[in-house]
């Protein structure tokens, strides 16, 4: 029976790296542990993918080993450990509570390959890049990792520097599981007087029986993982779990900390998130702590991620734009989505990704891998309420180029780094980006849409606190006005679903927006309120209501620039819909309500059914219930902010 033990790595005479310089490789990065955590694991679960095109199921976990566990933790896990002067792992599992941080994936290949460092293979080499050597050239084309530094972040979230692998892969034609642990921690000298070695910091926990430390193997590693309370492996299963033991979670709680990391992984993974021509994601993402499983927020219900989602979706469809150095490279693609928008109150992932102002006007850079580089803020827009997201992936021929402009951590592209001409293609990519941004955006009052007198960047800082409770279900009275010392409460719903598609095959028509007395009114930024039924009517009866879906953004109609609110009417019997309007104006003495004489007033262009036809009438009668997503198409009256209230009412008796 193996009993397995630490062994730790002392310099050979040629010499080797310390602990100290592979935990220092990563730098000083802006984004904190947790971040690079999230984002360098599910890197490397994405480039171990199978090549069955199996989704990828990715699960971060944090828990409390249980009483019944402990002490085989204590018993294997401390046999023959350095002594706490060297690696402070036995202080660590004589508390009384051991907490870890497991990471797992599924559909993945596993750790495969030889285990030694020294064996020749054209098989693969993932378990010694991964578990002994550092700064392994990949092997993937088109991965997201470069040269294997980012797995350092493992060790540096263990409090001991300490981590636990359990794999399980195909090797020889069969299948293997395979259970090691490793530490990096600090170098040091040891022994008697005399005759004291050096050692790198670096330790292993496995096998000791031969010349060199080996992981646990086959049934010996399924036993010892069962002892160890780790999930077991099916019996054709394949993929990995990284147990990172006793981890710094940057002083939160575990609920905190995994609220935290699942929408990390949202800010940071959500282009894996969204579903393929087949309708699933390519990869599957899970968060719990001690039992409890967290919500990952969906990107396309998400403000603002849902701007991104929908500027992917312009880039990899037919809307999307090849960018060129001289016209001869292709660089990469991209794709825009621009909207009216209020700020956003930023968490503390929404902080990290870079959106500390709660404001939206960034570009997400990709390589073909398709994971979040960074989020590079391009250029300002003149009004808070006026909001673009752009996505960029570097064409297959310059994944090489981008990836070389990369740090250790991945999050960003720096040409300085560079020599020339692939410096000057990655600069040239950020002045392709202003270009394309300047001339789609309305930065200037001027942009791809004709507006016409519309100018939709008009309205001034001094309407911000209006917008903040122009995008939710309210009225007119749930908003602060300047001066106000204490907000009114606000009555809201979340969004019921994410945003349809636009459809543009309506019927043109040159004289779409009828005068405001003809069509009731309506445009500039939408909120929702349910008027109240009658007082008579029928008992147990549900009254009529509207749903946002989502929220309201920017289009283009026939060349004029509208604003469209989607909505539902969930209750099932014949309701008529109809808006009215509130304007508010920034003037140097505050904020107006009523638009001077002679202003221009916003108007209610229509009611878009489900088929994309307009019907331009104040309002509407629909059948509701059966889920449809209607339209509310308003035009924007120049330097105003329109609140358009839609009320509904049961038709007959």
């Amino acid at each position: 029976m193996i009993s397995p033990a630490w062994v730790s790595q002392s310099f050979p005479p040629e010499g080797a790296s310390t602990a100290e310089g592979i935990r220092n490789q990563l730098g000083k990065p802006e984004l904190d542990h947790l971040t690079i955590l999230v984002r360098e694991s599910a890197q490397n679960s994405w480039d171990a993918r199978t090549e069955n095109g199996a989704q990828v199921h990715y699960r971060i976990n944090l828990q409390t080993v249980s009483a019944a566990h402990a002490p085989a933790w204590r018993e294997h896990l401390l046999r023959k450990a350095p002594a706490k002067q060297y690696l402070p792992l036995r202080e660590t599992l004589q508390k009384p509570t051991i907490r870890v941080l497991s990471i797992s994936d599924r559909g993945t290949k596993g750790l495969g390959g030889p285990t030694r460092a020294d064996t020749v293979t054209d098989q693969g080499r993932d378990f010694v890049a991964f578990l002994r050597n550092i700064g392994e050239p990949r092997d993937q084309a088109f991965g997201g990792g470069t040269y294997g530094f980012g797995k350092g972040i493992l060790y540096l979230v263990s409090n001991p520097g300490t981590i636990l692998v359990h794999t399980r892969c195909q090797y020889e034609g069969r299948y293997q599981t395979r259970l090691m642990a490793a530490s990096l921690w600090k170098s040091f000298d040891a022994g008697e007087e005399g005759s004291e070695r050096r050692y790198t910091g670096r330790h292993w926990w496995g096998d000791i029986t031969g010349d060199v430390v080996e992981p646990l193997v086959g049934d010996a590693a399924d036993s010892m993982a069962a002892k160890l309370g780790l999930p077991p492996f099916e019996r054709t299963d394949t993929g990995t779990t990284v147990v990172v033991i006793d981890p710094n979670l940057e002083g939160m709680e575990a609920a905190d900390a995994a609220d935290y990391i699942a929408e990390t992984i949202s800010w940071q993974l959500w282009p894996k998130m969204l579903p393929g021509s087949d309708g699933s994601a390519p990869m599957r993402f899970t968060v719990a702590y001690d039992g409890i499983e967290v919500s990952v927020p969906d990107p396309m219900k998400h403000r603002p991620l849902r701007m991104f989602a929908r500027a992917y979706a312009e880039m990899a469809g037919p809307g999307g734009e090849d960018l060129h150095w001289r016209r001869t490279k292709l660089l990469g693609r991209f794709g825009l989505d621009h909207t009216m928008a209020p700020r956003f109150e930023p968490s503390r992932a929404a902080e990290m990704a870079g959106f500390g102002e709660g404001r939206v006007h960034h570009v997400c850079l990709m390589r073909p891998a398709e994971l979040v580089v960074c989020y590079w803020p391009g250029p300002d827009t003149p009004s808070e309420v006026v909001a673009y997201a752009g996505t960029f992936r570097a064409d297959e021929s310059m994944d090489e180029t981008y990836a070389a402009a990369e740090p250790p951590t991945h999050d960003s592209w720096n040409p300085q780094s560079l020599e020339h001409p692939d410096s000057s293609h990655v600069k040239t990519t950020f002045t392709r980006l202003r270009e394309r941004i300047q001339a789609a955006v309305v930065l200037h009052g001027k942009g791809d849409v004709e507006v016409a007198d519309v100018s939709l960047g008009a309205a001034s800082d001094k309407l911000a606190p209006l917008v903040g409770g122009a995008w939710g279900i309210g009225s007119a009275t749930d908003y602060a006005r300047p001066g106000d010392t204490k907000a009114p409460p606000r009555r809201r719903q979340p969004a019921v679903a994410a945003d349809e598609d636009f459809r543009s095959d309506v019927p043109a028509s040159p004289d779409f927006v009828t005068e405001p007395e003809e069509m009731g009114g309506g445009g500039g930024e939408i909120s929702i309120r349910t008027d109240e039924m009658p007082a008579k009517r029928k008992p147990k009866v549900r009254r009529p209501r509207v749903e946002y879906v989502g929220d309201a953004y920017l289009h283009e109609y026939w060349g004029n620039a509208v604003i469209v609110q989607e909505f539902r009417l969930p209750i099932p019997s014949v309701q008529r819909i109809s808006a009215t309007i509130a304007v508010a104006l920034a003037t140097d003495s505050g904020v107006e309500t009523e638009p001077p004489a002679g202003a221009e007033m916003p108007g209610l262009v229509g009611w878009e059914d489900p088929t994309g036809q307009l019907h331009s009438t104040p309002t509407f009668v629909i059948e509701g219930g059966d889920g449809s997503v209607w339209k509310a198409i308003a035009k924007p009256a120049a330097d105003t902010m329109t609140e358009i209230h839609l009320s509904v009412k049961v038709v007959g008796p």
